[in-house]
């Protein structure tokens, strides 16, 4: 009886964690791109004006950057002024719960079917190596290495500690900004 109860709730919970995290993913991978030139240099690559986008399916919680230029981004929120060039949708939210929790690598994901790409292929693995450097620097080591394909060998403790301080800083002045503008 008492799991029937708990079952809704911790189905509620994920969709929130979810939901939260793809707030601080799409502010962070904004921070990142204005803190860590190798991230910028992935990006440059993307087309101007280019719509990233991150989902759980069918209509659930959503991510969407875009690329302003020489290798910034810019954190939109959740919706789109125009079609999106690159959508990366989990097909559950237990899917997306697994990957934003670091339980599973985003490779493992795609791997076992958990999730699909819609826009070029190419363009996926630029985002997923943007991921994966993000994760990098914001994550102890220890959870960054069971959530990225491959821990940066060149990241020093150092240039990972100052580099994580200035995009935490970002994000919290971005979540700010968006709390004032509400």
């Amino acid at each position: 009886m008492l799991a029937k109860r708990l079952k809704p709730m911790a189905l509620q919970a994920r969709r929130l964690y979810v939901e939260l995290m793809f707030q601080v993913m799409g502010r962070a991978m904004q921070g990142l791109s204005e803190v860590d030139a190798s991230a910028r240099e992935e990006a440059k690559s993307l087309p101007v004006g280019f719509l990233f986008e991150m989902k759980v399916m069918p209509a659930g919680s959503n991510l969407i950057v875009e690329h302003l230029g020489e290798g910034y981004l810019k954190y939109l929120g959740t919706t789109a002024p125009r079609p999106i060039d690159l959508s990366i949708q989990f097909k559950h939210i237990a899917h997306a719960y697994m990957v934003v929790s670091f339980q599973e690598k985003t490779a493992i994901a795609f791997a076992n079917d958990r999730m699909l790409v819609d826009g070029d292929v190419s363009y996926a693995i630029r985002m997923t190596r943007i991921l994966n450097r993000l994760e990098a620097f914001i994550l102890p080591k220890l959870v960054a290495s069971r959530a990225v394909k491959e821990y940066p060998a060149n990241l020093g403790l150092p240039e990972k500690v100052v580099s994580a301080a200035r995009i935490y800083l970002k994000v919290a002045n971005l979540f700010f900004d968006t709390a004032r503008a509400s």
